[in-house]
């Protein structure tokens, strides 16, 4: 006689997600309004549903691994209907910052932007000293009599010193927490084809936000996310082509206004400030549009609104305001993006990682079932 398999509830997984705002998950009596109405769900593998039943009985394990966490965007249209005010699309979201955490390495390093309710001011107070003392340490601190340009206050080449290695550990902690995530969604059902060749129509439907655009009640946050996406893009080749300006094309610096990679950072800022604006406007409007905000995503919210004005505000200080004002706010974007950086493996900037993977898997696993048929 075969031995049926052991379920194991955790206690403490359902008290963990409780304390990241899941505890509605009680209320749910399984009545599937909210597979029905969702968008995103598939025929063959709906959802929420199921995952609701198992964050209820306390299953990590199973929770965790499941890919249609992943593949939920959150778009609300199973709250604004759940007849229990069970929140699935806020469940959803606690078992994910769970998920992050869980898949964090080092773990020490998850725990600790997991815990950004209290944990926020070391995450951005840490990066900003240690730019100071950098400063210090190696005799930057001086400020020039006439100053046209940040190189003369932080060279080029200490900011590289700093950004690259971090750069670095960013791909190694993603690569370590992308391949246990992989692993994970691997023990639940059999993949079939290529990863890259199902990763490119992925990478497609990321870039044009397509499923966000399926939403209903939180159709809002599409234009948000959208123009917060491209602007980190443009901001990114902004600074690639920064670098080959400056040592390949001996550009001289600061680059005029007109110049087409100033256009492009210019145009990147923009795009960041008008996605931040939206999504704080949407945060702070209808919590069933928007969904409930934990510590985890305002610190994450607030982090990215902190590099753009202070992003915007180095620029504006530079041509306009005095060199001791100018100095503060370019130290404090430097710290602020550096704890962005640091904490991109671990913040809702992972969704990058994790969410790609599961749509991914799900689609190697449609075509496993169609082979079998």
């Amino acid at each position: 006689m075969s031995s049926l398999p052991a379920i194991l509830p955790s206690s403490a997984f359902r008290k963990e997600l409780a304390r990241r705002g899941g505890a509605t998950a009680a209320r749910c009596y399984q009545c599937a309004t909210c597979s029905a109405v969702c968008e995103l769900a598939t025929d063959g593998a709906p959802f929420p549903r199921r995952q609701m039943l198992l964050a209820q009985w306390g299953l990590e394990d199973q929770v965790m691994a499941d890919p249609a966490v992943w593949l939920c965007h959150q778009c609300n249209d199973c709250t604004e209907r759940c007849p229990r005010d069970a929140r699935p699309g806020d469940v959803l979201q606690g078992v994910r910052a769970m998920a992050v955490e869980k898949l964090a390495f080092p773990g020490a390093l998850g725990g600790l932007v997991g815990r950004a309710a209290t944990t926020w001011p070391l995450l951005l107070a840490v990066p900003i000293l240690f730019w100071l003392a950098l400063l210090a340490g190696t005799g930057h601190f001086t400020l020039p009599s006439e100053f046209h340009a940040y190189e003369q206050i932080v060279p080029h080449v200490l900011i590289y010193s700093v950004f690259f290695p971090v750069a670095g550990w960013v791909v190694l902690a993603s690569w370590v927490s992308g391949r246990r995530f992989w692993s994970m969604l691997g023990g639940t059902s059999p993949r079939s084809g290529s990863f890259l060749g199902n990763l490119i129509p992925v990478l497609g439907e990321i870039s044009t936000h397509k499923r966000f655009r399926s939403c209903g009640i939180a159709r809002p946050r599409f234009a948000g996310h959208f123009l917060l996406l491209w602007g980190f893009v443009g901001a990114a080749v902004t600074s690639g082509l920064l670098i080959v300006g400056i040592y390949l094309q001996k550009l001289p610096m600061p680059l005029a206004l007109s110049h087409p990679y100033k256009i492009l950072g210019n145009v990147s800022a923009v795009l960041l400030v008008v996605g931040g604006v939206l999504l704080v406007v949407n945060r702070l409007g209808d919590r069933v549009k928007a969904g409930s905000s934990t510590a985890f995503d305002t610190y994450f919210l607030a982090l990215v609104a902190l590099v753009i004005v202070t992003g915007v505000l180095s620029e504006v200080a530079r041509l306009t305001l005095s060199t001791e004002f100018a100095f503060a706010v370019y130290v404090t974007h430097l710290g602020v993006v550096l704890s962005l950086f640091i904490t991109v493996p671990y913040s809702k900037f992972a969704h990058l990682l994790y969410r790609p993977l599961a749509m991914v898997h799900q689609r190697m696993v449609e075509a496993a079932d169609s082979t079998r048929q």
